[in-house]
């Protein structure tokens, strides 16, 4: 799962969620090699002529772009949030890849989890709402995480009030 409790007493942080990333570090890795083995064969053919060095840019730039394009893709997956509760405030902190962190607070015995299964961005679309306010939770996450996320989050509020 994309996201865990921190269920201990005495730390505030109580549930962090992360984009999932299906192309781990590793995988990056073997990516970039293979493809840059595959392009490297053909080349084998038209060793010790001119062609080699009139195709060996093109495949670099090829390899290049790949690395950038898996890059961007991490850079854009780095979002994350965290839900803290201190005292009887629960505070949820949305940190996008780019761009300044958003907060929302609420006191725990005000806030009310909904799972909106049509008419949201996204089906099974999750808010908290409190303060006045209604704000998204988990919008990177999956239907089912999402889906899960509600009965956990539900249990966790019913449980602290």
């Amino acid at each position: 799962m994309p996201y865990h409790w921190t269920d201990t007493p005495e730390g505030p942080l109580v549930l962090e969620l992360s984009a999932h990333n299906s192309l781990t570090p590793r995988g990056f890795v073997w990516m970039i090699g293979i493809t840059s083995a595959l392009l490297v064969l053909p080349l084998f053919s038209v060793l010790g002529t001119v062609i080699l060095w009139w195709m060996l840019p093109f495949l670099a730039a090829a390899v290049a772009m790949l690395w950038f394009a898996l890059k961007r893709s991490y850079a854009d997956r780095r979002v994350y949030e965290t839900l803290e509760r201190k005292g009887d405030d629960v505070t949820l902190t949305h940190f996008p890849a780019r761009g300044q962190p958003v907060s929302w607070s609420c006191n725990i015995f005000w806030v009310r989890v909904d799972i909106h299964k049509t008419g949201g961005p996204v089906d099974h679309y999750l808010t908290l709402t409190g303060s006045g306010r209604t704000v998204e939770i988990g919008k990177f996450l999956s239907e089912d995480e999402r889906k899960a996320l509600f009965g956990e989050l539900s249990n966790y509020l019913s449980e602290q009030r």
